[in-house]
């Protein structure tokens, strides 16, 4: 069974606003904390994601048992054995999840997409709608 080439393209765009966070990340706070033994320095590695002190990433959910249904979990780790104190980490992710909300319309301008808290996490949620079957 293959991947829609929409998907494809809808997982793409993702990838890259995650990259678009990531960078953003990097640059704000990307000192704040040693970086893990195991990770590359930023720019070291073949995708933002898995060099830097900030691993950011997408994962579908069908959203079973959330107030907001299906869609994107927005994931922003910090890559250190340093404890992280919680009001840090707090501001770590309103920050992050305040540039999503800016970049959002310009990876997604023809889309109704929002970033939501869904219990513990955050959430992209909205129309990710592949269009209509070429076989109907």
């Amino acid at each position: 069974m293959s991947t829609h080439p929409k998907q494809v393209e809808l997982e793409s765009k993702m990838r890259k606003l995650c990259d678009d966070l990531d960078r953003y990340l990097e640059d704000t706070f990307g000192d704040a904390y040693p970086l893990h033994p195991n990770r590359p320095e930023r720019g070291k590695a073949a995708s933002v994601a898995y060099d830097g002190l900030f691993s950011t990433g997408t994962q579908f959910t069908l959203g079973y048992g959330s107030d907001h249904g299906r869609g994107y979990i927005l994931s922003v780790e910090i890559r250190t054995l340093s404890w992280v104190q919680k009001d840090k980490k707090r501001a770590i992710e309103e920050a992050a999840m305040e540039y999503i909300r800016k970049i959002l319309p310009l990876y997604f301008p023809d889309r109704a997409i929002e970033l939501k808290h869904d219990g513990n996490v955050y959430k992209l949620v909205g129309d990710f709608s592949l269009g209509a079957s070429s076989n109907s």
